[in-house]
């Protein structure tokens, strides 16, 4: 096994996040590469630190990442989404089909300790970001036990969780205590009897309520997932641009996306760019904000407003060549891609005794196999993949 490094050129200067960067001497200077020894190791990261003045050397710490976790398109997965159930309290359209969906007999559910488990294996193979999702995470009774256990990881700079808020107000305080660093909450219109329409159960108060108590205990901010979909909530785009208006929230505009049960056609799907002419139309002064790395959602803002809201363009303009997730079913198969169908049992390796190395063996060779790009959304409407519910949000 080699060692990989990235040299740096004294010419420029590249500001390193304290994840990325951890040095013995507060000097700021420019930026060199530190040689390593050779050492029986399998997994690398670049490491850089501060040039001392003096032309010595300081100690560094940086967090390896296996090469496991790389493709063969150079995309480094560091973000890990462990879905902790099938089930849910609502019934949205878009994620759950009319009929219902049969859902896996709890033994063969990934466990408390099997989740843990294999939130240490990632993390120590150089994931530095998990989301807990479902269903609906917080249906799970032992959620603040995961949460409090991801945090005692060390390396683990993130526990997010995506839920549709209806328990989280009387929750959120002690998720926070425990150690949920970020949240994304699921709300697709202001209007309550539509969100009745749209999940097929009450609860719109509930959910604002969530918002609020998340925005009360400064969470910043408050990520809102809204799927919009033509012929349902389309109208309420610039209601939600102007919920940003006083909010420190993050409002995020996601393309209708096709999953098995779900009755996705093209003519419901609204496109970025038509949704993005829709609010220009209202505020032709709104600017564009530079997307973070990896980042999956095209950021804009509205001079003067405390919110900003972005686009999730999986399906118009799909941002598969920076993707770094990979994605953990409740019932334990990691998916490389949301809209691959092949999926890898990391459950039944577990419960068959398979040692660690030879677990990111399978891992490794999942990820490896791991394609370009998606299919495009007519030919994904056509493979048989999950509900939307039974991936995880």
């Amino acid at each position: 096994m080699f060692l990989e490094f990235i040299s740096l050129s004294s010419n420029f200067v590249t500001k390193l996040r304290p994840t990325h960067l951890r040095c013995i001497s507060s000097y700021v200077g420019q930026f060199a590469p530190v040689s390593v020894p050779s050492a029986d190791v399998d997994i690398t990261d670049e490491l850089f630190v501060e040039k001392p003045p003096n032309g010595g050397h300081y100690f560094a710490e940086t967090k390896p990442f296996s090469h496991f976790l790389k493709d063969n398109f150079n995309r480094r997965h560091n973000y890990l989404r462990i879905s902790l159930t099938e089930r849910c309290n609502l019934r949205c359209n878009y994620c759950m089909p009319e009929d219902g969906t049969q859902l896996t007999p709890n033994q063969k559910l990934l466990s408390t300790e099997e989740i843990i488990t294999l939130g240490r294996l990632f993390v120590k193979a150089g994931v530095n970001k998990i989301r807990l999702t479902g269903g609906e995470p917080m249906v799970r009774k032992d959620i603040l036990h995961i949460i409090d256990e991801l945090h005692q990881i060390d390396g683990l700079d993130t526990i997010a969780m995506t839920t549709n808020a209806i328990t989280l107000a009387k929750r959120l305080p002690a998720l926070r205590k425990a150690g949920l660093t970020h949240l994304n909450i699921s709300l697709d219109t202001l209007v309550p009897a539509k969100f009745e329409f749209i999940t097929r159960r009450k609860g719109w108060k509930n959910v604002i309520a969530g918002i609020e108590m998340a925005l009360q205990l400064q969470y910043s901010p408050v990520k809102i997932n809204c799927v919009v979909m033509r012929g349902m909530n389309e109208e309420e785009i610039c209601d939600f641009v102007s919920f940003t208006q006083n909010k420190d929230v993050d409002v995020r505009f996601i393309e209708y996306m096709p999953f098995d049960g779900n009755k996705w056609n093209d003519k419901k799907m609204v496109p970025y760019k038509e949704m993005l002419d829709i609010i220009t139309e209202r505020w032709p002064n709104l600017e564009r904000i530079d997307d973070q790395e990896n980042h999956t959602s095209k950021a804009y803002c509205v001079p003067g407003f405390k919110g900003r809201i972005g686009f999730i363009t999986s399906m118009s303009d799909h941002f598969c060549g920076s993707c770094n997730r990979l994605r953990i079913t409740a019932d334990g198969n990691l998916k490389v891609c949301l809209f691959g169908n092949t999926e890898v049992s990391l459950r039944d390796a577990l419960r068959a005794g398979v040692e660690e190395a030879e677990l990111m063996e399978l891992i490794g060779a999942a990820v490896g196999r791991k394609k370009k790009q998606h299919a495009g959304m007519f030919n994904i409407a056509k493979m048989k993949n999950r509900p939307m519910v039974l991936i995880g949000g």
